[in-house]
């Protein structure tokens, strides 16, 4: 094939050619592997390069940022052909949505809002977030958290909202002296302690936040 020849000759690329060599690949004469995935059979796979740029980043490596953007440019491209095929959405409805919504969160650079300082942004940002997806109380805040989040994430962000909503949240322990150090120590004896009795720590911390989800929003 023509386009086959061109992209083996060519030096440099965009995304177009990344979106081109997904559809050969999952094409009839294509790759077999690449044509019998599916959203949920390679979703690990973007939770792994998703983890893989972060570590990238920590590592302050331009060489290795490069190659796992790219890795993770591939799943959004991989996502969204699976998704075309189906007559679901396409790729440039992807690029749409997201520069649409960019414009949107900006209306101190795309409209006449005017700003004093990053918070004011953030500010205006969560506002305009929540309002775009109607949620108004502390029950839609909590239920548009991603569950899908690392336990230790996903109780973060509900104990943040909890407290910007003046909800308390109970913290009975007694710790001597909070410092990063000594609750890095007790986070990681307390991981310990879960594998050593046989249970799942990060799964533990999954179920107490369905159980707070719960009891905050009932």
């Amino acid at each position: 094939m023509d386009i086959i020849k061109e992209m083996k000759n060519k030096e440099r690329f965009t995304s177009d050619d990344l979106r081109k060599i997904m559809e050969i690949l999952r094409s009839e004469n294509g790759c077999p592997w690449d044509r019998e995935q599916t959203h949920k059979s390679i979703r690990q796979d973007l939770l792994e390069e998703a983890y893989e740029t972060v570590e990238a980043i920590d590592l302050e490596s331009d060489e290795m940022l490069c190659e796992e953007l790219g890795d993770v440019m591939l799943q959004v491209m991989f996502h969204s052909r699976i998704a075309e095929e189906e007559g679901r959405f396409t790729v440039d409805d992807v690029y749409t949505g997201v520069c649409k919504k960019m414009i949107e969160r900006h209306p101190h650079i795309f409209a006449d809002v005017q700003v004093e300082s990053v918070d004011d942004v953030l500010t205006n940002w969560d506002a305009i977030k929540q309002n775009s997806k109607k949620r108004e109380t502390l029950k839609e805040q909590l239920d548009g958290v991603c569950k899908a989040l690392p336990s230790l994430m996903l109780a973060s962000k509900y104990i943040s909202k909890s407290l910007k909503s003046g909800v308390d949240v109970k913290c009975d322990m007694s710790i001597p002296e909070i410092t990063e150090e000594n609750m890095g120590d007790m986070l990681f004896e307390l991981v310990a302690i879960c594998k050593k009795n046989g249970i799942d720590a990060e799964l533990a911390l999954q179920r107490k936040c369905e159980r707070f989800l719960n009891e905050i929003t009932k």
